[in-house]
C-alpha cells in the first residue's frame, strides 16, 4: 500500500465567518438575559462589588480616611479631634470590610456558577467534536481501505477511532495528583 503524507498548507484566515458572528451574537444575547434574570440582591451586590473595585471608591476613602487621620492628630485648625485612639475610625473600617467581603463572596459564588455552566457547555461540545471526528476517521479509514490507500499504522489508526471516555481521563488525572 502507498503511504500518503498528510501535511498541508495552513490555510490563510479570512476573517470572521457568519457562523462565528452569530455564535458571538448568541452568546452575547445570553449573556443578557442572564444578567437581565439576575435578582435584585445580585445586581445590588454586583454594582457594589464593581465600584469598591474602582479607582473612584480608593480616591474616596483616601481623602475621607486622610481627613479623618488628619483631624484627629490635631492638624486640622479650627476642628477638634473626636476619635483621638482612632477605635471609631477602626469600627467603621472594620464593618465596611465586613460588608463588603460578602458583596464580593456573593458576585464570585454568581461567576463561579456562570463559569461552571460555561465550563460544561465547552466540555460538551469538544466531547462531541471528539465523537464526530471518530466517526470521520472511522468513514476515512473505509475508504482509504477501499482505495488501497495506508494512512496511518493500524494500531495508531484504531486508537483514534475509539471515543475518549471522559471518565477514564478524570481517572487518569486523579492519579497524577495522587
Amino acid at each position: 500500500m502507498t503511504q500518503v503524507p498528510l501535511t498541508h498548507p495552513s490555510p490563510t484566515p479570512l476573517g470572521m465567518t457568519s457562523v462565528l458572528r452569530r455564535n458571538m451574537q448568541r452568546m452575547r444575547e445570553r449573556r443578557a438575559q442572564e444578567e437581565a434574570n439576575a435578582s435584585l440582591s445580585q445586581r445590588v451586590s454586583d454594582a457594589i462589588t464593581k465600584f469598591a473595585g474602582s479607582m473612584t471608591f480608593v480616591l474616596i476613602h483616601a481623602v475621607a480616611y486622610g481627613t479623618w487621620i488628619l483631624v484627629n492628630i490635631g492638624l486640622v485648625p479650627g476642628i477638634t479631634p473626636f476619635d483621638p485612639t482612632f477605635v471609631m475610625l477602626a469600627m467603621e473600617a472594620s464593618v465596611e470590610a465586613i460588608f463588603l467581603s460578602t458583596f464580593v463572596l456573593i458576585s464570585q459564588n454568581r461567576m463561579m456558577a456562570s463559569a461552571a455552566r460555561q465550563a460544561d457547555l465547552d466540555l460538551q461540545i469538544n466531547l462531541l467534536a471528539e465523537h464526530e471526528l471518530t466517526r470521520l476517521v472511522a468513514l476515512v479509514d473505509a475508504v482509504a481501505r477501499k482505495l488501497g490507500v495506508e494512512v496511518l499504522a493500524a494500531e495508531e489508526l484504531e486508537e483514534i477511532k475509539s471515543d475518549v471516555s471522559p471518565e477514564a481521563v478524570l481517572d487518569g488525572l486523579d492519579q497524577l495528583e495522587t
